[in-house]
């Protein structure tokens, strides 16, 4: 029998400890997010009534808009097979384009089991973008929903009616992903073609750094040039996925020079963080995305909210340069 030298038993064991990784992450996934091949929905339909909020400015912005909510689904030849897309209904006798928000998939959870999600922004005047994408990590499925919106927003016929033509303002794109989608989102506004593109990004309960590169998901924080929120939860499930410490190193390596919020939160866990801190999810796309100055005040000035706001801990805010 061959005895194996200590470099190949590191080796093996290494190996070892990546497979374990690999499947202690689906397993999570699948308790935490609900089964791959389960068609129920990711998002309850009546979260934003459910969801506990610990501030004003919080509960105010998950709460739904006075815009009635409107969906076109349109086919792609891509592996994410199409463009799922919610806007206000009256979007088209509106003056002014409006911003738009790229969702980028956590593993398992295609953009069909989160439309809750869409749909709030949307009732709050934003048009969402998500598509079926499985394997988002790279941003990939976000810089293709990038170019779409271009298209939709110049591309005029006479024969046929393009109602997102003129409608969509590209100088208010946001971003935002959960889990392996907090990843997707990384790469997405540092590494696609249109990174700069993206004026607020936030990452939910993304999966921690040593993980991902066990699944050799790459990502660079320190390339990050777009003001960043990044929230998770103290569950034990995101104690393993999102651990306070990676999440800090990832926050250490964003330049000062950029705005960025770390903050967990204490009910819940990874699966409920793609929906339950959406309160300051909308306060944080309304700010950059929207001009709304209350909405900053979750976050920035003497006193932010979610600073003293007893449902959140290890908070870390970083104005960036004024």
């Amino acid at each position: 029998m061959k005895t194996r030298t200590l470099g190949e038993k590191k080796n093996m064991w290494k190996i070892i400890a990546i497979i374990l990784i690999i499947v202690d992450l689906v397993v999570l996934c699948l308790k935490g997010c609900g089964a791959v091949m389960d068609k129920a929905q990711s998002v309850p339909e009546d979260y934003t009534k459910k969801v506990q909020t610990g501030g004003d400015i919080e509960a105010k912005y998950l709460a739904m808009g006075t815009h009635e909510v409107s969906y076109k689904e349109i086919p792609a030849m891509m592996s994410f097979k199409k463009y799922e897309i919610f806007y206000p209904s009256d979007m088209a006798d509106m003056d002014s384009p409006l911003p738009a928000v790229i969702f980028v998939n956590g593993t398992g959870i295609k953009g069909t089991k989160y439309q809750a999600l869409q749909k709030h922004l949307a009732s709050r005047g934003f048009i969402t973008v998500a598509t079926d994408e499985e394997n988002a990590w790279n941003g990939f499925s976000a810089e293709m929903s990038v170019r779409y919106l271009e298209t939709l927003n110049t591309y005029k016929d006479d024969k046929e009616d393009n109602i997102f033509y003129g409608k969509i303002d590209m100088d208010a794109i946001g971003i935002t992903g959960h889990s392996q989608g907090g990843i997707g989102v990384i790469n997405a506004i540092t590494d696609q073609k249109h990174a700069s593109v993206y004026k607020a990004a936030v990452a939910l309960s993304s999966t921690q750094t040593d993980m991902a590169k066990a699944l050799q998901w790459d990502s660079d924080a320190s390339e990050i040039r777009t003001p960043f929120l990044m929230i998770s939860s103290t569950g034990s499930t995101d104690e393993k996925i999102t651990p306070l410490s990676a999440m800090q190193a990832t926050f250490a390596s964003i330049p000062d020079s950029v705005t960025k919020v770390l903050a967990r939160r204490n009910t819940g866990d990874h699966g409920e963080m793609l929906y339950s801190g959406d309160g300051y999810v909308t306060a944080w796309f309304a700010y950059y995305l929207q001009g709304d100055e209350e909405a900053g005040k979750a976050f920035f000035g003497s006193s932010p909210e979610i600073s003293s706001n007893e449902l959140y801990q290890d908070v870390e805010i970083s104005a960036g340069e004024k």
